[in-house]
């Protein structure tokens, strides 16, 4: 096994290192090989992203497996060949093995038919029911992890807009840190049992804080 990142993964074509960059950053169309300029490059594509897909899907929008995948490549496409692709090669956090890559396509086509169509669009009347669907979703996408990078941020990505069709503002994860984060991966972890409680626990603290910081509670 090879490191790559902040995961370990077998040595397959997406695990290709951009020249000059020492391993640490995945082989790209831009030729990055600072992970600090990757980082800045991601996240200034993520919020042109975002724009786009607050236009591309409405309130009353229910999500499938194609759009989580378009989402991916309108972010990711101008970075990596493989953006909107599952991913092909198996990872695994902190001793935390994600599914294999061979399972992936049956896991996000029962995501589509159970969550998904269940869950989306996120039209709930009660603050409760809105953070119990964000915390299904949120947590069985983690868990399915189906692309080589930016799983967790597909994933706030996708909580967020369902936020937006329930009426909420754009959701601010950015205290997810240090002890909050240990406590984010252990309702990832909990959601292996369908135990979503401490992902709902988590997502209730995000939403209050974001009202809270635009003045509406």
């Amino acid at each position: 096994m090879k490191k790559s990142g902040r995961y370990r993964t077998a040595h397959l074509i997406e695990d290709q290192f951009e020249p000059g960059s020492k391993d640490r950053v995945l082989k790209n169309k831009v030729g990055i090989t600072s992970t600090q300029e990757m980082h800045r490059h991601e996240k200034e594509s993520q919020l042109h992203a975002m724009e786009k897909l607050v236009d591309l899907f409405d309130r009353n929008h229910r999500f499938t497996a194609n759009d989580i995948c378009k989402m991916h490549k309108i972010w990711l496409g101008g970075i990596y060949e493989w953006a909107g692709k599952y991913r092909q090669v198996k990872m695994s956090k902190n001793d935390f093995s994600f599914a294999f890559p061979e399972q992936i396509p049956k896991l996000m086509s029962e995501f589509e038919k159970g969550p998904l169509r269940e869950l989306t669009p996120c039209l709930f009347e009660s603050l409760e029911d809105i953070i119990k669907s964000l915390a299904i979703v949120h947590t069985e996408l983690l868990l399915i992890h189906p692309f080589r990078e930016g799983n967790g941020r597909i994933a706030r990505m996708l909580a967020t807009l369902m936020a937006l069709q329930s009426g909420l503002p754009p959701l601010d994860f950015s205290g997810i840190i240090g002890r909050k984060k240990k406590e984010y991966i252990q309702a990832v972890h909990a959601g292996m049992e369908q135990n979503y409680k401490p992902m709902e626990k988590i997502l209730e603290s995000v939403i209050r804080k974001t009202l809270r910081v635009r003045g509406q509670k």
